[in-house]
């Protein structure tokens, strides 16, 4: 006897039917027109990528633990992509010569992460990258995070649903230099500190305690109070100016929802800046949704010139979250905006040449094919979320008088072939 294949999908990855679908899409969209709004134009590439290129930059964790890597037939080590941003910056620096700079880039990318499903988390996701090339000053941080809220409030947020955090991981460097702590510990302090909000206070303390020693409370309460992160680094610190300032520039464009936390590190290797992360403060979902930063010199690995360059990622696992959190899922709407029934199938090829009328007026028209009887095919249409029906029958063949329903409201009015358009379009 054959075995029976299960219809359930791969663990950690979803089937998207046409509801599904449709969430996704209304993200896309947002997604999409706030971007190409600041001016970025969308770019692709396959999600088979060779293994070192994460091996170099992505960080240990990732490549060790959460890639899907295999050997192919040529026996080369193949990764599908847990990540974006080493592609785009491997393509940049595959034609830097060519380009003009500033670069404004965007994509949407499926993603693969071998990893525990659990909400916000999937080992499939489809993710907006938006990246900009070719600025060292402030004014590309600005532009980037801007972005970054725009989205929030395209998404139907309000400032007060969520906050922007922001940190700067020169700013880090600079307080581990005035520790004395070398670089190898000051890798490790940076994984600890990236960690600190999963794991307990004591569990924290403790992880530092084993790297630094003595001055594991010295250095916790640093990190842990901006006003003596700034006294101990000094009012003249040129990174803290470089953050004040970019916090400034934001709060003049009317973005007040900003919170500096000098324990926000990001997981990724690549960032040598501004890092940031916008968090939703719901209580039911207080957790990040998205972040990026700077990562000045990650085109160095490909041997190309230093390109100054900062981006970010959103998820729209985190999204569909966030907007299931807060209530701004939109509503589910066909893509057919009337369903014609017929009462004979010989009508059918009456019915054939109206729906090609109304889709020469950008009408969406789905012609009932079921052949059953005519309340039943009214119940396809309710069941599908069809707004509109028009049921055609002998008498409106002769007429050319046509009843048009509305679902909703169960209003119902004849009218001319020529006014039908108008009617659901309106």
């Amino acid at each position: 006897m054959t075995q029976k294949i299960s219809t359930e999908s791969y663990k950690g990855v979803r089937d998207f039917y046409p509801e599904d679908l449709f969430i996704q899409k209304h993200i896309f969209s947002i997604w999409r027109s706030v971007v190409e709004s600041f001016g970025y134009v969308e770019y692709n590439a396959s999600v088979l990528e060779d293994a070192n290129l994460y091996k170099a930059k992505s960080g240990e964790e990732i490549v060790n633990e959460q890639t899907y890597t295999f050997t192919d037939r040529g026996d080369r080590e193949v990764t599908l992509r847990p990540e974006m941003t080493p592609t785009v910056a491997r393509m940049v620096a595959s034609k830097s010569k060519e380009l003009v700079f500033p670069l404004r880039w965007y994509s949407i990318p499926n993603l693969f992460r071998y990893e525990k499903p659990q909400r916000g988390r999937l080992r499939e996701h489809w993710q907006l990258n938006v990246d900009l090339f070719g600025v060292e000053s402030t004014d590309a941080d600005t532009e980037i995070i801007s972005i970054a809220y725009k989205i929030m409030r395209g998404l139907g947020a309000t400032d007060n649903d969520f906050q922007i955090k922001i940190n700067s991981r020169k700013i880090l460097n600079d307080i581990y230099a005035h520790f004395n702590i070398s670089e190898e510990k000051s890798y490790t302090l940076s994984k600890i500190i990236d960690k600190k909000d999963k794991i307990s206070e004591d569990v924290f303390r403790d992880s530092i305690r084993e790297t630094i020693g003595d001055i594991t409370d010295d250095f916790i309460r640093v990190i842990t109070n901006n006003e003596r992160l700034i006294a101990t680094l000094g009012s003249e610190n040129e990174n803290t100016k470089e953050l004040i300032t970019l916090i400034e520039k934001l709060n003049a464009l009317g973005i007040t929802n900003i919170v500096f936390d000098t324990t926000l590190m990001r997981g990724f290797d690549y960032y040598t800046g501004i890092v940031f992360e916008v968090f939703d403060t719901n209580s039911d979902n207080r957790r990040s949704i998205f972040g990026g930063g700077r990562y000045n010199d990650l085109l160095d690995i490909f041997g190309a010139d230093k390109v100054p360059a900062i981006g970010f990622g959103a998820g729209d696992v985190t999204a569909q979250d966030f907007l299931e959190t807060h209530n701004l899922l939109p509503k589910y709407a066909p893509t057919a905006q009337v369903y014609i029934c017929v009462l004979k199938d010989d009508l059918r090829d009456h019915a054939g040449k109206l729906a090609d009328t109304l889709r020469e007026k950008g009408v969406s028209v789905a012609i009932d094919l079921s052949g059953k009887k005519v309340g039943d095919q009214m119940k396809i249409a309710h069941k599908q979320s069809i707004p509109f029906v028009i049921v055609i029958g002998e008498d409106e063949v002769i007429s050319g008088t046509y009843p048009v329903k509305n679902m909703d409201s169960g209003d119902e009015v004849k009218v001319k072939m020529e006014e039908i358009a108008h009617i659901i379009l309106k």
